[in-house]
């Protein structure tokens, strides 16, 4: 094996929606001739074996899969749910860095002899900036990736803004519904007619003291160390926040999206390779064979939404007043403090018209022509795999950059519309109906095809998506390889 094969080993923030858009950018990589190292920490990787099956990562030829303690008691998680945030960003400052440089250390002693080549760069998600220590310890390039939108890192270098402008800290929790959200936020520059609900929600704080705004500002202020930083989003995405970014940060860009700039990739060999963390149910692929096209609402409120049964019923019947089809996922872990119980009431209502499964290949369901409206949490992820996909939205975020993205869909790109927190089932159905054949609905559906048919453009050989990787690629990923 050639000692000049680049070696990039990547590794995510340890949730669901982290972990897809890194290995994405990781098959992205190993298309251009790198050798991949993917590193998922021992609890997420044995939830990955338990639904993708025990040897759903053998085989791939210099593509290989490592993994990490995270230094919490196996009391934090079950097995099968995903693990509590703040446990987690305290661990990962605490107990990552040592585990990351031992197992570089075992990759470069592999290499002695010749079973794979050297490292030659890191790209770690911006939540594991502690890997800045380890890049610069083997004086190797380290690469930043976002997999939120550009404006939450704006967001985060602008947290002292905030406070110097006695935005925050909230006097006390009652300023979280008494409207001093609405707040219009004019302190940032790149961000129009946002309010202060509109920005990630980590910045509600009463106590700055936040573990996760400790967490947060750690990692931002580390950004200007990393060799490269990208995002999974365009400049045609977030024009007025990239620009004010790179003016900042000249080493900042956008590669997004990343679903379409696979999708145009010719020769992905690694399209099996999957990282869901819930077993995929497949069956939802042939149930929507039997509907027209554009006639299902599909619903997913994403890997780490959680609500009340109140609310989850009032979405169902929501639903099932609609009239029309629908393929809901419903976590197993999706109900706070217990399980979901639909009535049978409920069950015979739909059963003509709606599926509900546990997880899906979600891209697949996107694409299918079926799919006419995406009732989503407006993850970022979810957000940029509905624009590729061409479909439009209700929003109804519950937490991180989600408010934010909202923001974008329903007021900036106008793509699609909001739900209520306090989620009404007269709501639901009036905007279901709205978005599946109403006037404002079609208005959406013009958009979001312009925005679909402008994110290939970008990410197409030529497009400034595409030139950002090659240039990130050419210009730092491979730097040590051409000494």
């Amino acid at each position: 094996m050639s000692d000049k094969k680049p070696h990039a080993v990547l590794i995510p923030y340890p949730v669901q929606g982290h972990i897809n858009p890194l290995l994405k950018l990781a098959k992205l990589l190993h298309l251009r001739g790198f050798h991949i190292t993917y590193v998922n920490t021992e609890y997420n990787h044995k939830r990955l074996l338990k639904s993708r099956g025990p040897n759903a990562f053998d085989g791939f030829t210099d593509f290989s899969f490592e993994t990490i303690p995270d230094g919490l008691t196996p009391t934090d998680g079950d097995g099968d749910v995903s693990q509590d945030i703040y446990a987690l960003c305290k661990s990962i400052r605490k107990n990552f860095l040592q585990p990351f440089r031992e197992l570089l250390a075992r990759l470069n002693d592999s290499a002695t002899s010749g079973l794979v080549p050297p490292v030659t760069c890191i790209v770690s998600d911006i939540g594991m900036s502690f890997t800045i220590q380890a890049s610069e310890e083997l004086s190797i390039p380290s690469v930043f990736f976002s997999p939120s939108n550009a404006c939450t890192f704006l967001t985060f270098i602008h947290f002292s803004t905030l406070l110097d402008k006695g935005l925050i800290p909230l006097k006390d929790e009652s300023y979280l519904t008494n409207g001093y959200l609405d707040t219009k936020v004019d302190c940032i520059p790149g961000l129009q007619n946002f309010r202060l609900k509109d920005l990630p929600d980590f910045i509600r704080i009463t106590d700055t003291n936040d573990s996760m705004v400790e967490f947060i500002v750690e990692a931002a202020g580390r950004a200007h160390k990393a060799s490269a930083f990208i995002f999974n989003t365009s400049s045609e995405l977030e024009k007025d926040v990239m620009n004010v970014l790179s003016s900042t940060f000249p080493n900042i860009c956008g590669i997004g999206p990343l679903s379409s700039l696979l999708s145009q990739s010719p020769h992905n060999h690694l399209a099996s390779l999957s990282t869901n963390l819930w077993k995929e149910d497949n069956k939802c692929l042939g149930w929507l064979e039997s509907k027209e096209p554009r006639s299902v609402v599909y619903v997913n409120f994403g890997s780490m939404t959680v609500m009340t049964a109140e609310k989850l019923l009032e979405f169902a019947w929501g639903l099932a007043n609609s009239k029309q089809p629908f393929l809901w996922i419903i976590r197993p872990d999706l109900v706070i403090g217990g399980s979901v119980v639909l009535s049978s009431e409920f069950v015979n209502e739909i059963s003509d018209r709606g599926l509900i499964a546990g997880w899906c290949p979600q891209e697949q369901v996107l694409n299918h022509p079926s799919i006419g409206g995406f009732l989503t949490h407006c993850g970022w992820n979810s957000t940029t795999e509905s624009i590729s996909a061409g479909v439009p939205m209700l929003c109804w975020p519950f937490f991180a950059d989600q408010p934010a993205n909202c923001r974008y869909i329903c007021n900036t790109w106008e793509i699609g519309m909001e739900i209520d927190t306090n989620v009404k089932r007269d709501e639901v159905e009036n905007l279901v109906n709205e978005l599946m054949e109403g006037e404002k609905g079609k208005k959406m559906w013009k958009k979001i095809i312009e925005m679909k048919t402008k994110a290939e453009e970008d990410t197409r050989p030529g497009g400034c998506s595409y030139m950002n990787l090659e240039k990130v690629i050419k210009e730092v990923l491979l730097k040590q390889n051409q000494t």
